[in-house]
């Protein structure tokens, strides 16, 4: 049996995304657990607020509500994570954030979903315009410096994965394909087959789920 580590940048058990996931997963795989903001308290969580010129990252509490957050702030916790999930015996561990990330110390295998992710999207893609979308208006420039390997045929929208309902999704699926997106990314761990479905049907694209080419990619691996 393979051991997976599974790191959120938010809190564990993402019970909102690894039973989703698992079924790209070989099934003896066994998933484990660790989230960067275990443990913290809600003055804890306030500590790690985005700072002037960080980068903005969004995820889930283990309540199901959301949070805020500076990239520069986690990144010892996710180390700390990384040891962690190693020390406890996995096999190989997963970074389940499509953020970017500096170099982690690991001695195991170790799979970062944003690079994953932009990686197959670029296969996917080949010459279309794609529509991308992120979960925070802050993080529009972002994902235009992010996805610049694509040769700047993007256009990017926001609509967070972590409010109820799906109308702010659809309208900004509904503004990529009116800018002549011809294929749409979900670009973060947090979106679902429910949001896929709905972009899908608001846009009449194709959309590419980040947690699925992750969870399949990573299989190849487990």
């Amino acid at each position: 049996m393979t051991v997976l580590g599974v790191v959120t940048i938010g809190q564990s058990p993402r019970s909102d995304m690894v039973p989703e996931m698992r079924q790209w997963l070989p099934p003896s795989v066994e998933v484990r657990e660790r989230g960067a903001l275990d443990g913290l308290s809600p003055a804890g969580l306030a500590a790690l607020a985005p700072e002037p010129g960080d980068e903005t990252l969004t995820t889930r509490l283990r309540d199901g509500s959301s949070v805020v957050i500076g990239r520069a702030g986690i990144l010892p916790r996710l180390q700390a994570a990384i040891d962690i999930l190693e020390a406890g015996g996995a096999d190989v561990v997963l970074i389940v954030c499509t953020g970017e990330f500096p170099a982690f110390r690991h001695s195991r295998p170790l799979l970062l979903a944003g690079p994953l992710m932009s990686a197959g999207l670029s296969a996917l893609a080949g010459d279309s315009l794609v529509g991308v979308v992120c979960p925070l208006a802050e993080q529009e420039q972002q994902s235009y410096e992010k996805f610049e390997h694509l040769d700047e045929k993007i256009k990017v929208a926001w609509a967070t994965p972590y409010q109820p309902g799906l109308t702010e999704l659809e309208k900004a699926a509904r503004e990529l394909a009116a800018e002549g997106a011809q294929l749409l990314v979900l670009d973060c761990m947090g979106y679902t087959q429910e949001h896929r479905q709905a972009a899908a049907d608001a846009s009449g694209l194709p959309v590419v789920l980040s947690r699925s080419v992750v969870a399949r990619l990573t299989a190849e691996l487990t």
